[in-house]
């Protein structure tokens, strides 16, 4: 890497103890680049075989890139550790100002160990580390306003991140997510989680240093040609102009659009939910991540009056995505955008994964149509297909856990139904809650078989709809080693939407600019390492590829391949496994 480069440099927290010191891990970056594979390394020596989740000794490792800082789109943070929802890997990615944070304060990785006695909360700047007490944070009611408190406290706005969980994470629901910059989150697998149960209420960073250029004219050369890339080709395009949600009326014409906990995989009312019906009626603006020329985070503006003053309105923006339209959108049944919207805020404010959140109200609503549950179960709140005020109840009821039934939902869609019946319905894979895609079988041995258990691993969704006819062995050994590959762009953070522009070539040459010579060949052995080391930590926490729940409900509504059957579906995790050279 390229001489004084702070990228070595990892802070070590101990919550308990209230003390923090570095370490230069030099060898380390160099070998595994930074993100996912430094920390994945990270986590392997700070986690203790066994332990459980919601143990304050669950390790946290956020960890960033040697592109950070240096060219576009490398602007995301990876956060590891053992996740609460699966009680395997845990692993989130997060845009917004928190990698340029992390790097600008001069660490790649910040490992964060112990539990704070008391409620707390930790500022970096740059080489200061303070802890804060965060008794008064703790227990406000909205994550939005914890966000204001910190940001009139502490220094460096501009330059800083403020990562935090609302009360979902201090209620340790399982699902619960961390939320940064307002608008991103690391949201999957229950980060929120043990953050709470570190009783750590949130993460302040800041810092103002310069990366080293050792050739600046080689540097402008790269820069210039992954600008170029993303801002004048069609790579890229479609973040910036609908974002996302671009997805909803193309898949469900496909019909691979699950409506309804996936009874169908199209949706009547799609339109009044699609990316062009959003951004007709709510868009209010876009605002982009660190270093990012695209700008694909859209905010829907929604004006609603006070309660007991009908000529008075407050404006409330919210953030909309593809997913959490899926997931609290039309598994839901929702009809209209601004039900959609109401809901979505609510559970921001709470700090919940949209995605999981939407699963586990899917599954109730049918449980209680279909008799499993009764009202006493849901503390009286009937939950409806499309009925956002129900739904609303229920997410406060989720985190406030009033009975045994809510403290179950609050535990994930695996779990309440193991003890209440409907697994064959209840969608989650690897413990995991369904993405947004009945695609076709390649997206399901994707969520079976990925790391992290995300359409985003290894884009199985995407195999089915490039791919007219495939074996079960074709789509295992693709996916196996798309998911590879991915792991190189998870070490050096870039988001994925930049997979078209971050092409393996451009990457070594990127790379060399900031100092490491591996070639593209060396760059895909990497991938596969990693993945693999990925994988060895998920067998030592139990994961058993061998047991995973195939939920019938799959195989019941055809997809745009057909039916899919879970012989095929066993037999594409088998073939992922075996070119990784992997047992089953």
């Amino acid at each position: 890497m390229n001489p004084g480069d702070p990228l070595p440099r990892v802070l070590y927290i101990d919550l308990e103890k209230k003390r923090s010191w570095v370490e230069e891990r030099k060898d380390l970056f160099e070998k595994y680049l930074g993100g996912a594979g430094v920390a994945i390394h990270l986590l392997e020596e700070e986690c203790p075989k066994g332990v459980d989740p919601l143990d304050p000794q669950n390790p946290i490792v956020f960890a960033v890139g040697p592109l950070v800082g240096l060219f576009p789109y490398a602007s995301k943070t990876v956060a590891m550790f053992k996740s609460p929802l699966t009680g395997n890997l845990g692993e989130s990615h997060a845009g917004g100002r928190s990698a340029t944070s992390i790097r600008l304060a001069g660490y790649g990785a910040i490992v964060i160990r112990g539990g704070s006695e008391r409620p707390v909360y930790v500022a970096i700047h740059g080489d200061k580390v303070f802890f804060r007490d965060a008794s008064a944070l703790w227990g406000m009611r909205s994550a939005y306003a914890v966000g204001r408190v910190i940001r009139e406290r502490e220094p460096g706005a501009g330059v800083r991140a403020i990562i935090r969980i609302g009360r979902a994470g201090e209620k340790l629901v399982r699902y619960a997510c961390a939320i940064t910059e307002t608008y991103r989150h690391f949201g999957r697998l229950g980060l929120g989680a043990v953050f709470g149960c570190k009783k750590l209420k949130a993460i302040v960073v800041s810092g103002k240093r310069s990366l080293p250029v050792s050739n600046p004219k080689k540097y402008r050369e790269v820069y210039d040609e992954i600008f170029e890339l993303g801002v004048r080709s069609e790579l890229m395009k479609k973040y910036h102009d609908l974002g996302t949600a671009a997805n909803v009326l193309p898949l469900n014409e496909m019909k691979a659009l699950p409506t309804r906990n996936l009874s169908s995989s199209s949706f009547e009312k799609a339109e009044a939910l699609s990316g062009e019906e959003l951004a007709r009626n709510f868009l209010g603006r876009r605002v982009a991540c660190t270093h990012c020329p695209t700008g694909c985070i859209h905010l829907a503006a929604l004006r609603e009056p006070y309660p007991d003053e009908p000529y008075f309105y407050k404006t409330v923006m919210i953030t909309y995505d593809y997913e959490p339209i899926y997931a609290l959108g039309t598994m839901l049944g929702m009809e209209d955008a601004r039900g959609f919207l109401k809901l979505m805020d609510i559970v921001e404010d709470i700090g919940l994964d949209a995605m999981s959140t939407g699963v586990v109200l899917a599954w109730v609503t049918e449980a209680l149509q279909r008799g499993l549950i009764t009202l006493e179960d849901t503390a009286g709140i009937e939950l409806r297909w499309g009925d956002y005020e129900s739904y609303i109840k229920a997410v406060e009821a989720i985190v406030s856990q009033p009975n045994h039934f809510f403290e179950a939902l609050a535990k994930g869609v695996d779990y309440a139904s193991s003890h209440y019946g409907g697994e064959e319905f209840a969608l989650a894979f690897g413990g995991n809650e369904m993405p947004g895609y009945h695609t076709g079988p390649a997206c399901y041995i994707g969520y079976l078989t990925g790391a992290r258990h995300s359409h985003l691993d290894s884009a199985g969704y995407s195999f089915d709809e490039k791919t007219k006819e495939f074996s079960p062995e074709e789509a295992g050994r693709a996916l196996a080693r798309e998911e590879s590959w991915r792991q190189i762009l998870s070490s050096l953070v870039v988001c994925f939407f930049a997979r078209g522009v971050y092409r393996p070539a451009l990457v070594s040459k990127a790379l060399n600019a900031a100092g490491f010579e591996l070639s593209e060949e060396e760059l895909q052995k990497l991938g596969v390492e990693i993945l693999r080391k990925k994988h060895a930590f998920k067998r030592r926490e139990g994961y058993d590829p061998a047991k995973l729940r195939i939920p019938k409900r799959i195989t019941e509504v055809e997809a745009p391949h057909g039916v899919i059957t879970e012989e095929f579906v066993r037999k594409g995790v088998e073939a992922y496994f075996e070119e990784l050279g992997l047992d089953v």
